[in-house]
């Protein structure tokens, strides 16, 4: 029996349902071509666009459907347990963190020409941030932004940018104060369309997430117009700051989602697979191991609810987002590895796509960055307030 939640009310339950079945009939059915073919349909998009699953967190004026935040938890969670984290990272950056830039701060031409399509699924979104010299520090960027009349001509390039080599446009961190007496003060954001001239891109070959793109993108002298600014110049990396926070508890979202659909699908096997005369499940050593596993991913799954509470209750919850996104890639890395182990040989197989799991510490912030963040908070007492 399903316990009650103090989050999650019978129509958000009622839409877990009809994400999962949809899920289960139109996504992870194209599992194996997807990942082999190292490529996700544009059409998808469309698809979840006309389902409404691309704009819960928007307007209904740009095509969005105003829901409160946890119509998205109830998504992101969904969206991890396909199986794939290729798409899941595709459709996550696309809808919470390439185009909420654009919902947030800019122009209303703006979410006419690009937030507005994306929302639909007719455009697929990127967010440019790091770049082949600089990762974790955003206030480096070298990529920049010079102002000639009414266009910045951009030069610079990016690099592992998810939907990077088939997405139709991009949320770009570009420097457009170059004398800026701190790095912050003079980065902006500029949404450039990636058909434009002078945009070229590489698609990487990752260990894992086979199914989405991943590119290297270079600008070489991209004229881009003044009205692609999103919000105030020079101001950019206090968006990104801010927006990073929500980057973070998606991730979190999703790696709690992944690690317990990788137990599941162990617990399965476990009740299934017999050796020496009986289930595996039996086993003392296997038994005890999956309580540690279980009681792991239901503290971390608290706490990421208790954190998404805060964030829907306005906090800029800088801290809990940080701890929120170290804790829980780390559990979802240990919690696979333990399952692969279960699992023998089949752990080890395609049908089991646990290297997907691997980059969790990495993207989107990585742990030791996580640490150095809150350190900052705990340790030196440093506060956040919101920019917009």
């Amino acid at each position: 029996m399903k316990s009650k939640s103090q989050y999650f009310n019978e129509d958000h339950e009622l839409f877990r349902q009809s994400v999962r079945q949809f899920m289960e009939k139109e996504i992870v059915p194209h599992t194996e071509e997807w990942e082999t073919g190292r490529r996700i349909p544009l059409s998808i998009f469309k698809r979840m666009g006309d389902l409404g699953f691309l704009g819960l967190l928007y307007s209904e004026e740009y095509g969005g459907v105003n829901a409160d935040f946890w119509f998205s938890v109830v998504f992101l969670e969904e969206l991890a347990r396909c199986g794939m984290g290729g798409f899941a990272t595709a459709v996550s950056v696309h809808q919470f963190m390439a185009i909420n830039h654009i919902s947030k701060a800019g122009s209303v031409e703006l979410k006419h020409n690009y937030l507005m399509p994306a929302i639909l699924g007719e455009k697929v979104a990127a967010l440019g941030i790091t770049e082949p010299n600089t990762g974790s520090d955003v206030s480096a960027i070298h990529t920049t932004a010079v102002r000639e009349g009414d266009e910045f001509i951009v030069n610079g390039s990016k690099t592992f940018i998810s939907n990077g080599t088939y997405g139709d446009f991009i949320t770009l961190a570009v420097k457009t104060k170059l004398d800026a007496g701190q790095a912050q003060n003079g980065i902006s954001l500029l949404v450039v369309d990636l058909e434009a001239e002078g945009v070229s891109r590489t698609k990487l070959n990752k260990m894992g997430w086979h199914s989405s793109d991943t590119a290297e993108i270079n600008f070489d002298e991209v004229r881009v117009p003044v009205e692609n600014l999103i919000g105030v110049e020079n101001f950019g990396f206090y968006y990104l700051m801010e927006s990073l926070q929500l980057e973070r508890l998606v991730a979190s979202i999703m790696a709690v989602s992944g690690a317990q659909w990788a137990l599941d699908q162990t617990l399965h096997y476990l009740n299934e697979r017999e050796a020496f005369g009986r289930k595996i499940g039996k086993f003392q050593a296997i038994r005890h191991k999956i309580a540690d596993i279980a009681t792991e991913i239901e503290v971390a799954r608290e706490f990421v609810y208790s954190t998404c509470w805060k964030f829907t209750q306005g906090e800029v919850a800088v801290k809990e987002c940080s701890m929120a996104k170290l804790f829980t890639s780390e559990i979802q890395k240990r919690v696979v590895d333990s399952c692969s182990q279960f699992l023998g040989g089949y752990g080890y197989m395609e049908d089991y796509p646990n290297r997907d799991v691997r980059v969790g510490t990495i993207a989107g912030g990585t742990s030791e960055i996580m640490r150095e963040i809150i350190s900052k908070i705990v340790v030196d007492a440093v506060g956040y307030k919101s920019v917009y």
